[in-house]
């Protein structure tokens, strides 16, 4: 029986599967902040918590269990059980989601190691790969942790962290698979890597910055466009907290003013990256990485907007996060195409 050749299609395909099913998980985060659903499963059961309370004896436990905790009784008294079922869904599908990945990175690549179809070079990956999912499992768990104690709300700089290092994995997930897609690479064209890095680096900051607008509700403040309220480009509350520091971290209005005007700065970075690519001559797949890039930071930047003038209704605060994982998934595709 022939030796199936390493890193083939069926690698591909894990790996892509992967990345659809991370953005999925993304996506899922996002409806679970956005409807206050991250803190209705109180305790943590790895194995037993799969399965969601069945009978109505159960699910009055869970909801008798949810009341011992600050969001209950900061802001949710007047929830029947009919509500409690609607938050506990969205959690339960995040965490079933969770596990999900996990087997699903996890089995096909014990299979894919026994049956010797990977190089020592993808195996390293992979591993690493697991490995920072399980952080990510853990940096959940973390997150919900910290509004179960005194607090109603999770901190926001765990919450930035969770999502951040979601889209980390992703972009990593997704940077691997280019390497079997794509193994016979030109000579990187270093000014356009070195700006796409930038870029990258950037948009990095920017979804750090935006976990802390959803985690401080930032984004129901100041609620205009260009300037902010009382026609200022830089509110009076923007710098209210002392040490000054701490309204770059802590203050919502001073979080807010720096989520905006980093989204011109990526708008900016992006921008230049197509200029400097009009320099040299590309191939189509390097020509449609900046292109793409350029139509979906503007998609992005105008759903921001709409975002902030709306004061972040479902709809769009969640096509906001789904347009970051766009922008992201572009600028990873496009530093492949430019990399050695």
């Amino acid at each position: 029986m022939a030796t199936k050749r390493k890193d083939n299609k069926t690698v591909i395909a894990w790996l892509i599967t992967g990345c659809v099913l991370l953005f999925i998980m993304v996506l899922v985060g996002g409806i679970t902040r956005l409807t206050d659903s991250g803190l209705s499963m109180s305790n943590y059961k790895l194995i037993s918590g799969t399965i969601p309370p069945i009978s109505d004896a159960e699910w009055q436990d869970a909801f008798e269990h949810y009341k011992q905790f600050p969001e209950y009784n900061a802001y949710n008294t007047h929830f029947e059980l009919e509500d409690f079922k609607a938050i506990y869904f969205w959690e339960w599908f995040h965490r079933v989601l969770g596990r999900l990945i996990g087997l699903v990175f996890i089995i096909p690549f014990l299979y894919f190691l026994l049956t010797k179809q990977l190089t020592k070079s993808t195996i390293k990956k992979s591993i690493g790969l697991l490995m920072l999912g399980g952080f990510q499992g853990f940096l959940g768990w973390f997150m919900v942790k910290s509004g179960l104690v005194d607090q109603p709300d999770v901190s926001h700089f765990r919450l930035a962290a969770h999502l951040t290092t979601a889209f980390i994995t992703f972009a990593l997930t997704l940077w691997v698979a280019l390497d079997l897609i794509y193994p016979h690479r030109k000579p990187a064209i270093k000014p356009m890597k070195n700006w796409i890095i930038g870029g990258i680096s950037v948009l990095l900051i920017q979804i750090i910055y935006g976990g802390f607008v959803a985690g401080l509700k930032a984004g129901l403040l100041h609620n205009h466009w260009p300037l902010m309220n009382e026609g200022m480009f830089m509110h009076d509350t923007v710098y209210l907290l002392e040490p000054f520091y701490k309204n770059l971290i802590e203050n919502p209005s001073g979080i807010q003013f720096i989520h905006r005007t980093l989204a011109y700065i990526v708008v900016l970075f992006v921008f230049i990256i197509w200029f400097k690519s009009r320099q040299f001559k590309l191939n189509s797949t390097q020509k449609f990485s900046v292109n793409i890039l350029v139509f979906l930071v503007i998609m992005q930047f105008a759903l921001g907007v709409y975002t902030i003038l709306y004061k972040v209704p479902l709809s769009l605060g969640l096509a906001h996060q789904i347009g970051a994982f766009f922008l992201i998934s572009a600028m990873v595709f496009s530093l492949h195409r430019f990399s050695k």
